[in-house]
């Protein structure tokens, strides 16, 4: 028993480094874990005496929790059965592929990296890279709603800026709980987008139990009152133009609601526009290829943020136009709901795209671009001004218009700038011409704003 055993050293490390964590996770960790939670519900406390819409339980309950509250849901474990006798597989098997599910799209939200840092950071990319303008945007009845209903954001998707955009100026009524495809699923934005509020999406799964455990978060946090931001195209807009509602998380939110027993949901139309999509080329190329999807890759975000750094160090960085927001009147789920169950989400879902296409903001670069569409590809500076004056009179009634303080002929002249910087347009004198380098890029701007003259 007092034998001398020797060990080598790396296997002696070891031992004690496994010592150490046993040690840590049985006494130290959880009283860590209860400093910084009692720290943060007080940061939380503090928070929600000034955000319009408080911050709720729910989306602060710890994640374990949250996973084992829709593991144990009756119908999910239904659905697990289900999973098991189709795939032939025990029940324990396909519980555990409901964990992988349940991990992978429950967030851990963190209220001091969102107000801390995301939303200072939103803020800096937001207003570095656009002049950001906001119409429409009603606080009074904003703070009319009621308080216990939950408040979802209905948007068109035209850049992954669009997530950045809108947290920001939301952040002084409420965070925000994203819908995040796949292509996010990447280091370092996961564990961000988690600690964010975000969840992620498998778009095209068609995998019963992921969709039944999806549902049931999104049921839950709605039913709690959780703030969220939906995306009814699934995806960005490739042609430019507002696309047909995806009806999966509608819904999901109607199959959780009970208009005699559930509180009221409300749908903020929300219509976003831009003089520069960041990523358009990319967006326009993916229409000639069946099943392209976007990727995200980390090293074209570091390669962009390299060039912007050194364009502003050397002075030749001009911001990319104009990017608003317009904000539409809110649609009471209780009000829309006539009690007839027919095709309930698809009408809902048709109401809400044409409500959010109604608030998409005019652009002087889709306004100058449409006016290029109608011409055979060359045209005087003279008659392209006039064009432009003719549409902003023409749909001004009926639209928000983003124009610089100096007026029209300012914006025509920033507009025909960018266009020129980037090799769209060639002018000499007083003609400006459409060169062959991506025409279909004046296409994809002009087609945002083309559903207000059909």
């Amino acid at each position: 028993m007092f034998t001398t055993v020797e060990l080598p050293v790396w296997a002696l490390v070891l031992i004690c480094l496994l010592a150490a964590v046993t040690a840590a996770s049985r006494f130290l960790f959880p009283s860590v874990r209860w400093f910084f939670r009692k720290r943060a519900e007080r940061v939380v406390a503090r928070l929600n005496k000034r955000l319009t819409r408080p911050i709720q339980p729910f989306k602060l309950a710890r994640r374990h929790d949250m996973i084992q509250n829709i593991l144990y849901d009756p119908d999910v474990i239904r659905a697990v059965n289900a999973f098991a006798d189709d795939e032939g597989v025990p029940d324990n098997v396909a519980f555990e592929t409901a964990q992988r599910y349940a991990r992978e799209i429950v967030p851990s939200f963190s209220a001091t990296l969102y107000f801390a840092f995301g939303i200072r950071i939103a803020r800096w990319m937001a207003t570095s890279l656009y002049r950001v303008r906001v119409f429409n945007r009603d606080d009074e009845a904003l703070g009319k709603i009621d308080p216990d209903a939950t408040v979802i954001f209905i948007m068109n998707h035209r850049s992954n800026m669009d997530y950045v955009l809108v947290t920001y100026l939301v952040a002084p009524d409420t965070p925000l709980s994203y819908a995040v495809g796949e292509w996010a699923r990447v280091w370092p934005l996961r564990p961000i987008i988690k600690m964010m509020g975000g969840y992620f999406i498998r778009r095209h799964a068609r995998n019963a139990l992921y969709r039944k455990i999806l549902a049931r978060y999104v049921q839950l946090s709605t039913k709690e009152g959780v703030t969220q931001a939906v995306f009814p195209e699934g995806g960005l807009s490739r042609t430019g133009a507002i696309g047909d509602p995806k009806l999966g998380l509608i819904s999901y939110i109607l199959d959780g609601f009970d208009p005699r027993k559930s509180n009221d949901v409300v749908f903020v139309p929300v219509g976003l526009n831009y003089d520069r999509v960041l990523e358009d080329r990319a967006l326009v190329a993916s229409t000639t290829k069946v099943g392209a999807r976007f990727k995200f890759r980390m090293s074209v975000v570091f390669r962009y943020i390299g060039r912007h750094i050194w364009q502003r160090m050397t002075g030749r960085f001009h911001r990319l136009g104009f990017a608003a927001v317009s904000f539409g009147d809110p649609v009471s789920l209780k009000a829309f709901y006539d009690g007839d169950e027919m095709k309930l989400a698809e009408r809902l879902g048709k109401r809400l795209m044409e409500d959010v296409a109604e608030t998409v903001p005019l652009m002087p670069v889709p306004l100058v671009c449409q006016v290029l569409e109608v011409t055979d590809g060359t045209i005087t500076r003279e008659a392209l001004q006039n064009g432009f004056d003719a549409l902003v009179e023409m749909l001004s009634p009926q639209a928000d218009i983003c124009m610089p303080r100096a007026g029209p002929e300012k914006a025509v002249t920033e507009a025909l700038r960018m266009l020129e910087a980037r090799g769209l347009l060639n002018i000499e004198g007083d003609v400006i011409s459409v060169t062959d380098r991506n025409p279909d890029v004046l296409t994809y701007y002009a087609s945002s704003i083309r559903h207000f003259l059909s």
